[in-house]
């Protein structure tokens, strides 16, 4: 099957008692043990649950993966799968990687002995420089966050490899159906669910798919002990949401390139952050089968980046992306507002920096909003 299909009809496709096409909202918190000196599938919603089953073995298909977990966040997933590793080991990741994600590194991991470095990881000899004999994994972003700055994944797959590493990628931006970074040789992927698998701005939710057995064992440990698990109706939109993401990302990405070409050639933007506009765009398209629908533009001077927030009309001026509407995010003051603003100017990400997420207007009203606010 493609890709667009697996949507529809990977992992869960019907029920094999009733038929049904859709899988059931289970909401029991518990489940009768007929035999009490015999395991079973089922004994406790926190360890596992239907909906929730069916919506893990889905993600793990559309991945390529072998084992799937879903958390109650996009952050539930990061900071379990960061749970595997140990007081004492290292981890290099990217610079710019998502703001909550940094976050968590240098305060809760920080105390708890987990320790890391942050490199371009665009920069292949940049990563190996920063490996150490403490050193365990890469976690990496691509595109990243919110620069859509491109990491080459075979070849720090290569590097992680050789050093005995494991390779952790976040694929919120992408989506299994566009990018599918355990196919190039990841360990681990990470979803914030809450954006294009949910679509709808209407569920906050987490996922994590793991190339092998072995290491699927080490996040369930974390999954079922810390217990950060989505509620079976949550887990129920997210399945919902997967069977759309081909119709809805198709026209996300169309319109996010029809407004990244308007900024490039207009008079207040200096520039737009967009893998088609950018000098790694063959690199990108070596590893992905599209640009995605989020792009990044800094207007020439800051009241013209505030003018656009307060003036635009279509635009959620809201933290998240991946909705159906199209959302304007301010990076300083709600993705990246946990990093410090030294950290944040090395890294280019300005007070004039605005992040985009198409969403499914018609791109005319979408043009000329954009125009109207920026005038």
């Amino acid at each position: 099957m493609k890709q667009d299909t697996k949507l529809i009809h990977g992992g869960f496709d019907r029920d094999a008692v009733t038929g049904a096409i859709n899988a059931s909202i289970s909401v029991s918190s518990t489940f009768d043990q007929r035999d009490v000196t015999q395991e079973q599938e089922y004994d406790y919603a926190r360890s596992s649950n239907p909906t929730r089953k069916a919506l893990e073995e889905t993600i793990a298909f559309l991945e390529g993966g072998s084992k799937g977990y879903a958390f109650s966040s996009g952050m539930a997933a990061v900071a379990s799968v960061l749970g595997i590793f140990a007081a004492g080991d290292h981890i290099v990741t990217a610079e710019d990687i998502y703001g909550g994600s940094y976050r968590i590194l240098n305060t809760f991991y920080k105390r708890w002995g987990l320790d890391h470095t942050a490199v371009n990881a665009s920069d292949a000899e940049a990563i190996r420089r920063a490996i150490k004999p403490a050193t365990k994994a890469l976690f990496l972003e691509t595109p990243s966050n919110p620069l859509l700055k491109i990491t080459d994944l075979r070849e720090a797959v290569a590097i992680a490899k050789e050093r005995g590493l494991l390779t952790i990628v976040d694929n919120t931006f992408m989506t299994p159906l566009l990018q599918r970074p355990i196919e190039l040789g990841a360990d681990i992927v990470i979803h914030s669910a809450t954006k294009f698998l949910g679509g709808h701005s209407d569920v906050v939710f987490g996922l994590a798919v793991t190339a092998s057995e072995k290491i699927g064992k080490l996040v369930y440990a974390v999954q079922n002990g810390f217990g950060a698990v989505p509620s079976p109706f949550d887990c129920f939109l997210v399945l919902r949401g997967i069977k759309t993401l081909k119709a809805r990302l198709s026209i996300e990405e169309q319109n996010a390139r029809r407004l990244a070409l308007f900024l490039q050639s207009h008079k207040e933007i200096d520039r737009v952050f967009y893998p088609e506009l950018g000098d790694e765009k063959e690199l990108h398209l070596s590893q992905a089968e599209g640009y995605g629908a989020v792009f990044s533009f800094e207007t020439k001077r800051l009241d013209r980046a505030l003018g656009f927030l307060k003036k635009t009309r279509l635009c959620a001026r809201a933290v998240s992306l991946g909705g159906v509407e199209t959302i304007a995010s301010y990076p300083v003051r709600m993705s990246h507002a946990a990093m410090p603003s030294a950290q944040r100017e090395k890294l280019g990400i300005s007070e004039r920096l605005i992040r985009i997420s198409a969403g499914l207007e018609n791109i005319d009203d979408l043009l000329e909003d954009f125009e109207r606010a920026l005038r």
